[in-house]
C-alpha cells in the first residue's frame, strides 16, 4: 500500500505518513478488490480476518493493509507476506512500505519491483522515489514515468519534480497531469510556473514598449531621499506588445485557477498567492478572504498583506493586529509597517523598536527606515550609520539617501560613488541627483546623460531638465516631448515652458470684433493656466495678457492681481495699465510704484508722466531718473527727453 505523501508533507513529517486513502495515494488493492475504506470498523476487520485465516488471498491483502495503517507491523507482515506469496501485487507494494518503515530498504525495493512489474502504479512510484533517494536518477525516471503514464497522481508529481530539478521542460506536463487529478502541491507548483512565465512576459512587454517608444526601461521607488518622483503613466498595449500583454494576462488567469484549487484544499501559500493576484485585479474583498484563510493557517506573509489591505480600507487598528501577528512570526515587512504606523503617531521609540525587529528578521528596509527616522529627528550621525548599513546590504534608496547626507555635509567626492551605486541599481532619484551633481560642476554633457536616464523612468523634474537642455540646443520637437512628460507629471515650470513653446508657434490673437463670440482657449493657454493656478507668476501674467487679448478684462485683472500680489513686477505694471484705462489712476499709481521699486523701467516712466500731468514736476524728474536708470533703451530715451523738458519747465 502506498502511504507516501507529496513533497511538502515528506519534508515536514518524514519519508512515510499515515493518511486516508484517496484515488491517488490509497492501496491499490482497495481499487482492484474490495473497495473498502480506511475507516473499516471492527466488524469489517473481523470478517477479513476470518476469511484470511481461511486462506482468502484478497482478505489477507486487505487485512494486512488495515493492520499496517494501524501500526501493527508484526501482524500486518504475516498477512502481507502470505498474500504476496500468492501473487497479490497490492500486498507486494504494501509489504515494501512496511519493510521500508522498519529500515529494510533493499528488501522493500525488491517487493516494490515485483509489484511494479506486475503493473502497480503505486509501487512504480515508490520504487522511483527509492531510486532517486539512492541517487540513481535514470532508474528513478524510468519507474516514475511508468507510474505517471498509468495515471498515478503522486507518480506524475514525483516525475515532474525530478524533471524540474534537471531543468527539463517536460516537467510542466506532468505537474499539470498531477494537478488535474487534484494533487494539491502540484496545483500550487504549476500555478507558480505559470505565474513566473506571466511575469516574464510582462517584463518582455515592458522592454518592447521601451524599444518601440525609444525610451529606457528604468524603474524606481521615489522614496525618502528628498527628491520627488512622479512615475509616468502606463502606455497602452499596441501591436506585438499587446499580444505579449494578452499572453501574460492569460497565463496569470490560469495560474489563479490552479492557486484556487490548491488553496481550496488547504494550501496556505497558494491562498496567499491567489490573494495577491486578486488584489492586483482590484478584487479586494475576495483577496482579503484568501489572505485571511492563509493567515489563519499560519502564513505570516498573508497576515502582513491582510494588514495592508485593511489599512488601505481605513481600518488601521485591525491592520495593526495582523501586522503584529506577522511580525511576531518573523515577517520583516510587517515589522516595518508597524514601525511606520508608530512613527506616524509620533511614537518614535516604539517605531525604532519595530524597525530594529525588521532588521533582525533580515529585512534591510529596517535599517533604511531607522535612517529615515533618525534623519527626521536631526540625528544625522545615526542616520548616516543606518543608511550605510542598508546601503552596504544593497538597498539602493539607502545609498541615495546616504549620498544626499554626504552632499549636504559638503562632501561631493564621498557622495558621488553612492549616487552612482544607487543609480546603477535602478534608483531614479539617484540618477536625477547625479545629474544635479554634474550640472553643479558645469559638466552639462554628463549631467544630461543622467537626467535622460531618470526622465526615461518617469522622473518629472529630470524630464524638465532634459526639455530645457533640448530647448537650449534648438531641438524644439524633443523639448516639447519631454516638457509634456514633465508637465503631465505635475511640474509647474514644465507646464509654463511647454506653453511658451506652443505660444511661439501661433500668431498673436487680436481682440474679437463687436458681437463676435469669444474664441476658445488654445492648448498653450490651458498649459499657462495650469501653471498659473499653481502660483507661477510669469504664467499668471501671460494668462492675463491672453485674456486681455480676447477682451476679457475681468479675467485679465484677476490674473494680473494674483501675479502682482505674489511679487511680479510685470503683473503689477499690467494691472496698473488696466486700472488706469478704467479711470482708477490712484490705484494704478500704487501698482506702478511697486513695479518701479522692483526694477520695472516702464512703470517708472508711467509714474513720471502721471506726475507731470499733475504738475508735480520734481516728483516727475525723480521718476524720470529712475526710468533712465532701469531702461530698456526706448524707455531710457523717452525718460531722458521728459526729464529735460521738466527741467526746463522748472528753471523757466
Amino acid at each position: 500500500m502506498d502511504f507516501m505523501g507529496d513533497r511538502a508533507t515528506l519534508l515536514e513529517t518524514g519519508r512515510f505518513v499515515r493518511r486516508q486513502a484517496d484515488s491517488s495515494a490509497c492501496a491499490e488493492h482497495f481499487k482492484d478488490a474490495t473497495g473498502a475504506t480506511e475507516s473499516a470498523d471492527a466488524e469489517t476487520e473481523a470478517r477479513h480476518r476470518s476469511a484470511a485465516d481461511a486462506g482468502d488471498v484478497a482478505s489477507m491483502s486487505v487485512l494486512g493493509a488495515l493492520l499496517l495503517r494501524r501500526g501493527d507491523l508484526d501482524a500486518a507482515e504475516k498477512y502481507l507476506r502470505a498474500a504476496t506469496a500468492e501473487g497479490d501485487r497490492a500486498a507486494a507494494n504494501n509489504l515494501g512500505v512496511l519493510l521500508h518503515q522498519r529500515g529494510y530498504i533493499e528488501e522493500a525495493s525488491g517487493w516494490w519491483r515485483v509489484a511494479a512489474v506486475a503493473g502497480s502504479a503505486a509501487a512504480a512510484h515508490a520504487l522511483g522515489r527509492h531510486y532517486r533517494e539512492q541517487g540513481d536518477e535514470p532508474a528513478a525516471e524510468y519507474w516514475l514515468r511508468q507510474s505517471a503514464e498509468q495515471g498515478h497522481a503522486l507518480g506524475a508529481y514525483a516525475l515532474a519534480d525530478l524533471l524540474e530539478h534537471r531543468s527539463d521542460v517536460g516537467s510542466e506536463r506532468w505537474l499539470r497531469a498531477a494537478a488535474e487529478q487534484g494533487h494539491r502541491e502540484a496545483s500550487y507548483r504549476l500555478a507558480r510556473t505559470l505565474e513566473r512565465r506571466a511575469r516574464q512576459s510582462a517584463r518582455t512587454g515592458s522592454t518592447l514598449r521601451a524599444v518601440i517608444t525609444g525610451q529606457g526601461n528604468g524603474a524606481g521607488d521615489g522614496t525618502g531621499s528628498g527628491v520627488r518622483e512622479t512615475p509616468a503613466g502606463p502606455a497602452g498595449p499596441t501591436g506585438t506588445d499587446g499580444a505579449v500583454a494578452d499572453a501574460g494576462q492569460s497565463l496569470l488567469a490560469e495560474a489563479a485557477q490552479w492557486y484556487r484549487q490548491a488553496a481550496t484544499r488547504g494550501h496556505r501559500r497558494a491562498a496567499l498567492h491567489l490573494g495577491v493576484i486578486l488584489e492586483s485585479r482590484g478584487e479586494l474583498k475576495e483577496a482579503g478572504r484568501w489572505y485571511l484563510t492563509s493567515a489563519k493557517d499560519g502564513e505570516a506573509r498573508a497576515a502582513c498583506a491582510l494588514g495592508f489591505l485593511l489599512r488601505d480600507a481605513g481600518d488601521e487598528e485591525s491592520a495593526a493586529v495582523w501586522w503584529l501577528r506577522a511580525a511576531q512570526e518573523g515577517d520583516g515587512n510587517a515589522a516595518n509597517a508597524l514601525g511606520a504606523l508608530h512613527a506616524a503617531r509620533g511614537e518614535q521609540q516604539t517605531a525604532e523598536r519595530w524597525y530594529r525587529a525588521a532588521m533582525d528578521a533580515g529585512d534591510v528596509n529596517g535599517a533604511y527606515n531607522l535612517g529615515l527616522l533618525c534623519a527626521a529627528q536631526d540625528r544625522t550621525a545615526q542616520a548616516e550609520q543606518w543608511y550605510r548599513r542598508a546601503a552596504y546590504a544593497g538597498h539602493r534608496e539607502a545609498a541615495n539617501a546616504l549620498a544626499v547626507l554626504l552632499l549636504q555635509a559638503d562632501d561631493p567626492t564621498g557622495a558621488e560613488p553612492w549616487f552612482s551605486k544607487a543609480a546603477e541599481a535602478g534608483s531614479v532619484d539617484a540618477a536625477f541627483n547625479l545629474g544635479i551633481l554634474y550640472a553643479g560642476r558645469d559638466d552639462d554633457r554628463t549631467a544630461l546623460v543622467w537626467y535622460e536616464r531618470a526622465a526615461a523612468a518617469g522622473h518629472t523634474e529630470a524630464a524638465l531638465q532634459v526639455g530645457i537642455a533640448c530647448l537650449r540646443d534648438g531641438d524644439e520637437r524633443a523639448a516639447e516631448r519631454h516638457l509634456r512628460c514633465a508637465a503631465g507629471g505635475g511640474s509647474t515650470e514644465a507646464a509654463f515652458r511647454l506653453a511658451s513653446v506652443l505660444d511661439a508657434r501661433q500668431p498673436p490673437l487680436g481682440a474679437p470684433a463687436l458681437g463676435e463670440a469669444q474664441p476658445e482657449k488654445t492648448e498653450c493657454e490651458q498649459w499657462y493656466e495650469r501653471a498659473a493656478e499653481h502660483g507661477h507668476r510669469r504664467a499668471q501674467v501671460r494668462v492675463g495678457m491672453l485674456a486681455a487679448g480676447r477682451g476679457d478684462m475681468a479675467d485679465a485683472a484677476r490674473w494680473y492681481r494674483a501675479a502682482a500680489e505674489a511679487g511680479s513686477r510685470n503683473g503689477a505694471f499690467n494691472l496698473g495699465l488696466l486700472l488706469a484705462r478704467e479711470g482708477s489712476e490712484r490705484e494704478a499709481a500704487l501698482w506702478w510704484s511697486r513695479a518701479a521699486k522692483a526694477g520695472h523701467g516702464r512703470a517708472a516712466l508711467r509714474l513720471a508722466l502721471l506726475a507731470a500731468r499733475r504738475g508735480e514736476l520734481a516728483e516727475g524728474q525723480r521718476w524720470c531718473a529712475r526710468a533712465v536708470e532701469l531702461g530698456p533703451s526706448e524707455v531710457t530715451e523717452r525718460a531722458a527727453r521728459l526729464r529735460e523738458a521738466l527741467h526746463q519747465e522748472l528753471t523757466a
